[in-house]
């Protein structure tokens, strides 16, 4: 069935209907119910606060790879707990799904510990890790996460793609009732997503994100989705990238797993590695020293210029306006999205008015 028509304008839907249908989507692919629908809405919440890159527009790429099989629709997740630290066998599973397991487990786990550690073999693509951050955060716990991914950095003069981009986001509590403090980045200058989604786009990409792939500078997005990504800070950046490489790929490394170096062509990662670091800042501070002391802070650093905004504003900005007025996309991500429903013969949801 060809893909139904879309209109050239911005159409809004219904993040619930969005939600529900995604799920639907994901579950024709052999996802079951409710690992369909907390994947619907780490997604959802992705695209509500800004990450389109990490939201619906990866639905098709992840479908891709549970049909190849490079993701499993139905994993068995192992938890080898050591006291503090616990080793994740992750089976393929969707990062989506793996990544709300370990949150979930985690909460419960830190109500009467202060520190845990978790390193993570074969997992999918994690998608936009300030949301898992962000969840464990809403629950009252600080959190550090990094995913190793193929090489894609390079500098000039650079002959191949060196090292990860290695994406890592850190999320903290503020004071009860208050936007958690959130951050959410890659070591490139630019998220690969980004040069993804121009490229799919026919849209160029600013000077100084991309190298071509003779390692020449370029603002042809698909030139640059064949080469290097450039670091964010040149060489600090490569330094960060070399840090997460050390906690998300060394620790978990296990001898019979060689890690991936080409990166997919389809965007969406194979079986990687990645880590998770929780604090309970309850049980490490004094009392309410902690919320005391973050409520201070910000508000010094809100007081500091017009401008100033705490990371993780903007995204709530984003995510309550969304809730309520509903999503669009692009004409290009809307008419692939409707083509999935088609294909798995679910009707996309009806735009709001």
């Amino acid at each position: 069935m060809s893909p139904s028509p879309v209109d050239a304008s911005a159409n809004r839907y219904s993040t619930d209907a969005l939600t529900a249908w995604a799920a639907q989507v994901l579950q024709s692919a052999g996802v079951p119910g409710g690992d369909a629908v907390a994947t619907a809405e780490i997604l959802l919440r992705s695209d509500m606060r800004g990450i389109g890159t990490h939201g619906m527009a990866r639905l098709k790429s992840y479908l891709e790879r549970l049909e190849a099989g490079d993701f499993n629709a139905k994993p068995n997740i192992a938890i080898d707990r050591r006291g503090s630290v616990w080793m994740v066998d992750a089976d393929g599973a969707l990062g989506q799904v793996l990544g709300r397991r370990i949150v979930d487990a985690a909460s419960e786990a830190l109500s009467q510990e202060a520190i845990l550690w978790v390193s993570v073999r074969e997992t999918g693509h994690l998608g936009a890790l300030g949301i898992f951050a962000l969840e464990a955060a809403e629950r009252g716990l600080i959190c550090f996460l990094g995913q190793r991914v193929p090489p894609l950095l390079g500098l000039q003069g650079f002959h191949r793609r060196a090292l990860g981009h290695n994406p890592f986001a850190f999320a903290a509590p503020a004071a009860d009732g208050a936007t958690p403090f959130v951050i959410d980045m890659a070591c490139s200058v630019a998220a690969r997503g980004h040069i993804l989604l121009a490229a799919r786009n026919g849209a160029p990409i600013p000077d100084g994100w991309a190298l071509d792939p003779d390692g020449e500078p370029t603002t042809d997005s698909r030139a640059a989705a064949d080469g290097l990504l450039l670091p964010t800070g040149g060489y600090k950046g490569m330094a960060l990238a070399m840090m997460i490489e050390c906690l998300a790929a060394a620790l978990p490394a296990h001898p019979d797993i060689k890690p991936v170096m080409e990166f997919p062509s389809a965007g969406a990662l194979p079986r990687q590695s990645a880590f998770f670091l929780f604090l309970n800042p309850k049980l490490i501070g004094q009392g309410d020293a902690y919320a005391g002391y973050m409520s201070h802070w910000m508000d010094f650093y809100r007081e500091s210029g017009d401008s100033a905004r705490i990371p993780g504003e903007r995204g709530e900005d984003g995510e309550r306006a969304a809730r309520t007025r509903g999503l669009s996309f692009s004409p290009t991500i809307e008419n692939e999205l409707r083509a999935l429903g088609d294909k798995a013969g679910i009707a996309f949801p009806g735009r709001l008015p």
